[in-house]
């Protein structure tokens, strides 16, 4: 189904008016950094919501829509997303979860995150159609949006910052064939991904204990480790960025045995871990946060050209660029055990 974004909000009047006689309301979001997404509901509380998501100027460019919507169908199919309820040309429109959005200070609960690796893992597990052996999509992704980024800014005090803060596109070039050679090899299998598992991203339903991940845009086959990697990068948030609450050791251990019993259980592999196996899958991830930094600096470079919503594209671009190379020497000593 394709529907024009204003008639679609005059529909939701209409039912509401023809078969409930309420008021139709809406609600606008503020969290997000690329879309529009509103909520349309009627009578007084957020009960029965529908959500509509407007698409940010120019993310065409950065987000293929016909593989969101595929991915959105199959996760929907696997009960690990909301109900879509249509789509139209610059948006689509589906079921509100009901929780609170996550922040960096929930994450770190050991409570809430075994629930979220226990997501995360049904969603890895999900089998490919068909027999078909899935490939990443990270470098070529990587690869154009590496072609899209600016080479400068008309505004004279913006692009003095990006001559100075932002590394050369050669050195960028480098780094990215650097990862690709080393993180293609370190063995960790091509699944289906959510790929932007920010907090926000993550809904927590207290009464019904569980979790549930919304926002697909980015979802797609990937590397594994590279989905937890990114979010782990994520637990520093995204407004007011502090990489201090990037989890410790300890917290990753814990957070990844929890992902690895329920990875095995979906699988149908049992479900005993061994330490090998965690310390595996820690070296893997950590390495592959390093190209989870370098996809979302290159990222907010494209939104600091294009986006009109008013955030600071271009400082998060500095931002997870320091912090990649800042990580990298720390990560790339990380050894596999023999």
């Amino acid at each position: 189904m394709v529907t024009e974004w204003p008639h679609l909000i005059l529909l939701f009047y209409e039912i509401a008016y023809v078969r409930q006689n309420l008021q139709a309301l809406l609600y606008l979001f503020t969290d997000g950094i690329t879309n529009k997404l509103i909520g349309c509901y009627v009578g007084n509380t957020m009960e029965d919501v529908v959500l509509v998501r407007i698409y940010g100027n120019k993310t065409e460019l950065l987000v293929d829509r016909d593989e969101e919507v595929k991915s959105f169908r199959v996760l929907q199919a696997h009960g690990c997303a909301p109900q879509l309820y249509c789509t139209f040309n610059n948006g689509l429109c589906y079921e509100f979860i009901q929780g609170e959005a996550l922040d960096p200070k929930h994450v770190c609960n050991p409570a809430i995150f075994r629930l979220i690796a226990r997501q995360l893992a049904k969603i890895h597990a999900i089998h490919a159609h068909n027999g078909w052996i899935p490939k990443s999509n990270l470098w070529l992704k990587m690869g154009k949006y590496f072609s899209l980024i600016p080479t400068g800014f008309a505004d004279e005090d913006i692009n003095k910052r990006f001559l100075s803060d932002i590394p050369s596109s050669q050195i960028l070039q480098e780094e990215m064939t650097w990862m690709k050679k080393i993180l293609s090899n370190l063995g960790s299998p091509v699944v289906l991904c959510h790929n932007d598992l920010l907090c926000k991203n993550i809904i927590y339903n207290e009464k019904q204990g569980d979790v549930q991940f919304i926002d697909y845009e980015y979802s797609g086959y990937n590397y594994l480790a590279y989905d937890i990697g990114n979010h782990f990068n994520e637990f520093a948030g995204v407004s007011d960025v502090d990489y201090s609450l990037y989890p410790d050791r300890e917290l990753q251990g814990q957070w990844l045995r929890s992902y690895l019993e329920a990875y095995k259980e979906y699988k149908g592999f049992g479900s005993e871990v061994t330490e090998k196996e965690v310390e595996i899958l820690f070296i893997q991830v950590n390495q592959f946060a390093l190209a989870s930094h370098f996809f979302w600096g290159l990222w907010a470079l494209i939104q600091a050209k294009y986006s009109t919503i008013e955030f600071d594209f271009l400082g998060y671009a500095i931002v997870r660029f320091n912090q990649y190379f800042k990580m990298k020497p720390e990560v790339t000593a990380l050894k596999v055990p023999e």
